[in-house]
């Protein structure tokens, strides 16, 4: 059943690349689907000088591909659109914001529900958050919640700082930590996967499965986020928030009921059990690269804003240990990078072979079953496959492997919402199953800091990988150190 939500947003950044491209757009397929109706208003605030109309006209703007049937209900839905220019440092403006949220609020019969969205420098964060707490915008008749981007810190003692500002304003369960990777059909379909099949969850653990492996590429470089990107680099931007989160729905206990309270404290636990390195075993067990130059494409330190010395990494692959019953001795092989073969992301389930191969006839001593593989194809195309072990076609008995495999079909694709309309869906709704929370953050942050604590001390061997690669060669050492390799491998 589709329910109306009445509330009045503000959009801290509302003249941002992100509020165009992804927040506008997602906020007119809920009005599409009547999610969104008559009881919403819109505020947006910066520095620019705009008028209504402006704004209007620019959110108008932003909602691409639609028919000229809903070019009428585009224009409705723009005009519960209001802007005013705004300092976030200057306390004076907040009094003026208020009084238009209270008009709003009394004009759409918005029940009093506040939604705050943070889309700028992680910098204003803070001071957002103790201005809306001191000078009276946070109200006792409806809800109070606040929606950030990351990056959540720089580090765990930042984000530490960051998080104490905000909730010295906000209740931990008002505070929405925003990462579109869980706002995606297949990331979403783990938890479906796993504990809605007994087939699969009575496998999921270290007796049967060898080893994980989360793969998330990127085929373009940094583009305009150089200068944001070289202060951050693959560990923070992509590692610390996107891979863990979906290292800890992998890893994690089955909740004891599907909701977001229950599955926090199982993804908790999770991250909690996953090994800390020292420097000695983060040497051995990480790696990291920057791409090189490559047919028509710079090198990483020759793009626009970097520095020509830069040791920042584009590149990361590790292996992950958790000391817990249920994964000890399995790892986890992650690996992210840009200007890698191709945009994808997959998560490949390696089961063990069976202890003895009845099939390895002593006239055929090289032939060997392949592993069991199920492969979650996260995107551009959303679907499982399972690689089972089959006899060939034809006389005699040897073994080749096929795959079962399922892939939503362009229609079904049509439906499936965007991760930042499902992720303000859920955040309307007060469902906080797919935010991160402060404790899954601050684990994150411990892993990641311990290699940082390496990193920042050596100096490295960059550029080490070729743009249409996937990564450096260290990557695939990592795994065969092990006796293992990717799933994935290039022109497979």
């Amino acid at each position: 059943m589709t329910r109306e939500n009445k509330a009045v947003f503000t959009f801290f950044g509302a003249s941002g690349d992100l509020a165009k491209r992804k927040l506008y757009p997602s906020l007119f397929k809920l009005y599409q689907k009547g999610y969104l109706k008559e009881h919403f208003g819109v505020i947006g605030t910066s520095r620019a000088k705009w008028s209504d109309e402006k704004f209007q006209g620019i959110v108008s703007d932003s909602i691409k591909g639609i028919s000229e049937t809903e070019k009428g209900q585009a224009a409705k839905f723009a005009s519960h659109f209001y802007y005013i220019a705004h300092d976030v440092t200057d306390k004076a403006h907040y009094a003026a914001l208020n009084d238009l949220i209270n008009q709003l609020n009394k004009q759409y019969e918005a029940q009093g529900n506040r939604l705050f969205y943070f889309s700028m420098a992680p910098a204003f964060f803070s001071v957002i958050a103790l201005n809306l707490k001191s000078e009276g915008l946070i109200t006792d008749e409806g809800y109070n919640r606040l929606v950030i981007e990351k990056p959540f810190g720089r580090d765990y003692d930042t984000a530490k700082q960051l998080n104490d500002a905000l909730t010295a304003s906000f209740e931990e369960d008002q505070i929405y930590r925003i990462d579109h990777y869980l706002g995606k059909e297949m990331i979403q379909n783990i938890e479906a996967l796993r504990f809605g099949n007994t087939i699969i969850e009575s496998l999921w653990n270290n007796r049967y499965i060898d080893n994980i492996q989360v793969t998330l590429s990127e085929k373009l470089g940094v583009e305009e986020r150089a200068s944001y990107y070289d202060t951050s680099g693959a560990l923070r931007d992509m590692v610390q928030n996107h891979i863990l989160q979906i290292v800890s729905q992998l890893a994690m206990e089955q909740p004891v009921a599907f909701t977001d309270a229950d599955v926090r404290v199982e993804k908790v636990k999770a991250l909690r059990s996953m090994r800390v390195y020292s420097p000695s075993a983060a040497a051995t067990n990480l790696v990291r690269g920057q791409y090189d130059a490559g047919e028509n494409s710079n090198a990483y330190r020759d793009e626009d804003g970097v520095p020509a010395d830069s040791a920042t990494e584009t590149f990361v692959a590790g292996k992950l240990l958790f000391d817990n019953y249920r994964w000890s001795g399995v790892p986890f092989y992650i690996r992210t990078g840009k200007k890698l073969a191709d945009k994808f992301t997959r998560i490949d389930v390696v089961f063990k072979k069976p202890l003895i191969d009845i099939f390895a006839f002593p006239q055929n001593p090289n032939a060997s079953l392949s592993e069991n593989v199920l492969t979650i194809y996260v995107e551009p195309n959303s679907g499982f496959a399972l690689r089972v072990n089959a006899k060939s076609t034809g006389q005699g008995f040897e073994t080749e492997p096929i795959n079962l495999d399922f892939f939503q079909d362009a229609d079904k694709e049509k439906e499936v919402p965007e991760p930042y309309e499902r992720l303000l869906h859920d955040a309307l709704e007060g469902n906080s199953t797919n935010f991160a929370s402060w404790s899954e953050v601050a684990y994150a942050w411990k892993f990641v800091d311990a290699i940082r604590k390496l990193w920042d001390i050596e100096v490295p061997r960059f550029p080490n990988y070729i743009p249409g690669s996937m990564g450096p060669a260290a990557s695939d050492e990592l795994l065969q150190r092990d006796g293992r390799s990717w799933v994935y491998k290039l022109n497979q």
